[in-house]
């Protein structure tokens, strides 16, 4: 029997097993690296090729995504590909991998719903790694992209929320996770953004950590845009969320609010709040400068009973404001809770001897006109006391007068312009922002609020502080009324009920 061939065949086997292992050992690596860690080929031991720089593998099943998104610029092709990139380590991250699943968990259930398909063309707006675009692709949408200050291709371009880098109706779906838009600084550009570039019929989804009725409305206004879906709360990474559906309207055209129309029916949230409120001083106070200052103490602001994030500007308007130093910046400065917003500040004015004062003073519009019922040429009389030595100081409070019934006792009277107030704040302000008055017209008020009611211009104001003047008991005189205003504290009492009546959170002021 010859056996000289039998030790080559036994070589043979030997080296085609080894191969073989060798074979499944690469494999193995192959597949750890892909399909487990989320990395390219490129950035692994065993891995003998390098993928093309227009394609990316995102998928957990390994799936390979064809092109990333019409909206994304293809990379030079003699631009050589840096030997160790970063990106395939972040999605290797726990965090991102955590956020990437729970995206996917969310992402489902809208396909599931309706809201979203393969064939979606998708953005994720402020999104600033990319997680949830990350797991739309990894369930089959494709055509994704997210934007954000700083891009952090393939996953997301630069790009900001309030300007974003697209045409008109562009996507099918867009998403805002994260809470984002409770953070932005422009809440009403990020809004108008995303109305610009979504497609009619097209969805949006958003996160939001505001769950109160209030911001809920403000919301809803913000993106008026859209027609309300569905609305429920999810549990997040961290704490509950509020996720909202909307769908875009087929036709969308400006919608113009009937501030008159709106004010015939008072939302229930809004007398929710009302209700939150402290009480009105039924009973006539004996000493009212002392009881109304306490009475401030006890004040429940409304932003500090709601989230006021989702509005599209923040106005504080100071009828009768005198002095910039006065209520402007000894009160709303100082003490108003604003939750970080900046406020625009309109100061109006009669007295010229303030007008000098808001010159130079950013941030604040002086309207140096009396608020009024009409556009017309007004007395105004002014009580001087000739001892004081500063003449601001020294100065009283302005009042409103028929020229034929001025004041012989005033010291001066100035011929001034009257504007209609209610006219000029339903030019200024929409429903969409968020509008803070605070009201000392030494009587006039008695002119302006049922004017602002009537018009529905009331409507727009969010927050009054009111002071109203009547014919208070005289501290030099005990037993005795002031004669200087005709209207009695029930009269007030009737005036801050009506206010409270048409949706308005009005406070007793001093």
């Amino acid at each position: 029997m010859d056996h000289s061939t039998g030790k080559p065949g036994f070589f043979r086997n030997v080296l085609v097993r080894l191969c073989l292992f060798c074979v499944v050992i690469v494999c193995c690596r192959f597949a750890y690296v892909v399909t487990l860690k989320g990395e390219t080929c490129d950035l692994g031991d065993f891995c003998f090729f390098s993928l093309p720089e227009n394609l990316n593998v995102i998928s957990g099943v390994g799936q390979l995504a064809g092109s990333v998104s019409a909206v994304m610029t293809t990379e030079n092709a003699g631009k050589s590909a840096p030997a160790k990139p970063q990106l395939p380590d972040l999605w290797a991250n726990k965090d991102f991998q955590k956020s990437a699943q729970f995206y996917s968990s969310v992402f489902e259930d809208l396909v599931a719903e309706g809201f979203l398909n393969p064939n979606s063309k998708t953005l994720c707006v402020e999104t600033p790694v990319g997680a949830d675009v990350y797991a739309l692709r990894e369930i089959g949408v494709a055509d994704s992209v997210g934007i954000y200050k700083k891009g952090s291709k393939p996953l997301v371009i630069t790009g900001k929320a309030v300007k974003q880098p697209f045409e008109d109706d562009t996507f099918d779906f867009i998403f805002s996770g994260a809470g984002m838009i409770d953070k932005s600084l422009k809440p009403g550009d990020f809004a108008a953004e995303i109305c610009r570039t979504l497609k009619p019929e097209g969805f949006l989804v958003v996160h939001t950590g505001s769950n109160d009725t209030y911001s809920f409305n403000s919301f809803l206004h913000l993106f008026n845009c859209c027609t309300l879906i569905k609305s429920r709360n999810i549990d997040g990474f961290e704490s509950t969320i509020r996720e909202i559906v909307m769908k875009k309207d087929g036709f969308v055209e400006e919608k113009v609010s009937d501030s008159k129309n709106n004010c015939r029916h008072v939302p229930d949230y809004k007398m929710k709040l009302i209700r939150k409120a402290e009480p009105l001083i039924k009973e006539e106070p004996k000493k009212p400068w002392i009881t109304l200052k306490k009475n401030a103490q006890s004040i429940k602001y409304l932003s500090s009973m709601a989230d006021i994030s989702f509005k599209q500007r923040y106005v504080y308007v100071d009828v009768g404001s005198r002095s910039y130093g006065s209520s402007i910046v000894s009160w709303f400065k100082k003490q108003y809770p604003k939750q970080n917003k900046t406020f625009e500040i309109y100061a109006v004015e009669a007295d010229k001897t303030f007008h000098g004062q808001y010159k130079e003073k950013k941030g604040v519009t002086l309207l140096p006109y009396a608020a009024w019922v009409k556009n017309e040429t007004l007395s105004f009389e002014i009580n001087q006391d000739p001892g004081h030595k500063d003449v601001a100081k020294g100065r009283g409070m302005g009042r409103i007068q028929p020229v034929e019934s001025s004041s012989e006792s005033a010291s001066e009277v100035d011929v001034i312009q009257g504007f209609d107030f209610a006219e000029w704040l339903m030019s200024a302000v929409s429903e969409k922002d968020y509008v803070v008055m605070k009201m000392d017209v030494e009587g006039t008020e008695f002119d302006l609020i049922p004017r602002l009611i009537e018009t529905g211009a009331i409507c727009l104001i969010d927050e009054v502080f009111l002071e109203c003047h009547y014919n208070r008991w005289q501290k030099c005189c005990p037993g005795e009324r002031s004669s200087k205003y005709p209207n009695t504290y029930s009269q007030c009492l009737d005036l801050f009920t009506s206010l409270r009546e048409s949706g308005v959170l009005v406070h007793q002021w001093w």
